[in-house]
């Protein structure tokens, strides 16, 4: 298969991929919202003219033209609400127009249509269960595939086999091509070579990568006796580390900082000697620390968005490069999975895998953009129900009338700034996506 038609597999693949973690994002909030018997009028996946759809019940069930969200209708999203009322200004009447329109819309599946079925009769926790329905079924999937990857592809991982030693480094212990203002580097001077098995160090069995270099990062200027196998016979080799400055890293990979926002930076051992990696097998177990480093990581990036889309803007009409882990559009991603498809810098397997990584750290940006506390996403319905839920206990508190439901419909002016900043950074995203693209393979 030529490289043109791998390229559109990719991408095939990836559209594919979202319109199913898209359809189950939905089915999330379906099942829920039949099980406490709202009235569900459309199921749709993706946006705009439809390409079909088939009545199911009350439910229609379709598919769109656009495919870059979907949505259900739930009867009585909103409560029954004030008529606005008549102004002279013309800012307040656009916004009571805005929520009699989001009011009317929600009323207009409530036609012969018992009451108690609306959504904002149901209890809060129930609206709860119903709005959190859709992210949580992304972080299953994500779950799902992030499993099939470690359990089954496997994860990279370092070996006791030496793959490269430094040979000169400067005398502050920074690897470097050799010259007159080297030295030797500690390994090479001692006789390591790649290829050889780090057996033992001091005596003590190296079984891993990191139980041999946590002895060495903790041993600069004290000689060790490293064991090693080469050509199936032991040789011992005495190695003097050297104290190298290098930054202190966290468990996950990431640089420590201190209060000022700078590197940690620690004294270490340094022998100059890199480790050869296999693809291992991981329980399953080893699947929650890479959901969480994935969660953790886009958390930061949409706390830091506006800063991050300013560095887009400069980076699409300017001559900086785009951050390869910045903000990426839909287009975008689509465009990796075409590389990730048809270059040759990639083997088969690792295609797979790749091309199913991508598709899980997806899911996991849905489930937490999703859960943004603002309309028009799921998190703006659950921190409706919240504030509701707290409004009434308050008033429980005080021994005062029951407040009834949170009229969500008032915030549609808010709701309707968020879309328009939605709105442009979809299309700026996608000016980027076009003109600026991510290049992981240069």
């Amino acid at each position: 298969m030529d490289t043109f038609w791998l390229y559109v597999l990719g991408v095939v693949i990836f559209v594919v991929g979202l319109a199913i973690s898209i359809g189950l994002h939905e089915i999330g909030h379906l099942v829920p919202a039949k099980i406490f018997g709202v009235r569900v009028a459309q199921y749709m996946i993706g946006f705009g003219p439809t390409l079909f759809s088939k009545k199911v019940g009350e439910t229609e069930y379709g598919v769109k033209a656009i495919p870059l969200g979907g949505y259900i209708s739930m009867a009585g999203m909103f409560p029954p609400g004030d008529e606005p009322t008549e102004s002279n200004n013309k800012v307040r009447r656009l916004f009571g127009k805005l929520v009699q329109d989001a009011r009317q819309a929600s009323d207009e599946s409530m036609v012969d249509l018992d009451p108690s079925r609306a959504f904002y009769h149901l209890s809060v926790w129930k609206r709860i269960i119903i709005m959190v329905g859709g992210p949580f079924m992304n972080l299953v999937l994500a779950f799902v595939l992030f499993a099939v990857l470690v359990m089954g592809y496997g994860q990279p991982t370092s070996t006791t086999t030496v793959a490269g030693v430094t040979e000169c480094i400067t005398t502050d212990g920074v690897p470097q091509e050799c010259g007159t203002d080297t030295v030797p580097a500690p390994g090479a001077a001692a006789g390591l070579l790649a290829g050889d098995t780090i057996v033992a160090i001091n005596g003590a069995e190296v079984t891993d990568w990191t139980s041999g270099t946590d002895i060495i990062r903790d041993s600069a200027g004290q000689p060790l006796t490293v064991t090693v196998l080469r050509d199936g016979v032991e040789k011992n080799l005495t190695i003097t580390p050297v104290a190298a400055q290098r930054p202190l890293y966290d468990a996950q990979g990431n640089p420590v900082l201190d209060g000022a926002g700078n590197p940690i930076i620690q004294e270490v051992g340094f022998v100059g000697i890199a480790p050869t990696t296999t693809m291992q097998t991981q329980p399953i177990t080893a699947v929650f620390p890479m959901m969480g480093q994935n969660l953790s990581s886009v958390t930061h990036m949409i706390l830091n968005l506006p800063q991050r889309m300013v560095d887009i803007g400069e980076a699409a009409f300017g001559d900086a490069e785009r951050d390869p882990n910045g903000p990426i559009g839909v287009l975008g991603v689509g465009r990796v999975a075409g590389e990730v498809a048809s270059t040759d810098l990639v083997a088969p397997d690792a295609k797979g895998a790749t091309l199913i990584g991508i598709l899980a750290s997806l899911n996991i940006a849905l489930f937490v953009f999703n859960m943004v506390p603002l309309l028009p996403l799921d998190g703006g319905h659950i921190a409706g129900a919240l504030y509701e839920a707290a409004r009434r206990q308050v008033a429980k508190w005080r021994k005062r009338p029951d407040p009834g439901p949170f009229d969500t419909a008032k915030l549609m002016p808010l709701t309707l700034l968020v879309i328009v900043l939605l709105g442009s950074m979809s299309a700026l995203l996608l000016y980027a996506d076009i003109f600026k693209p991510v290049r992981i393979f240069g």
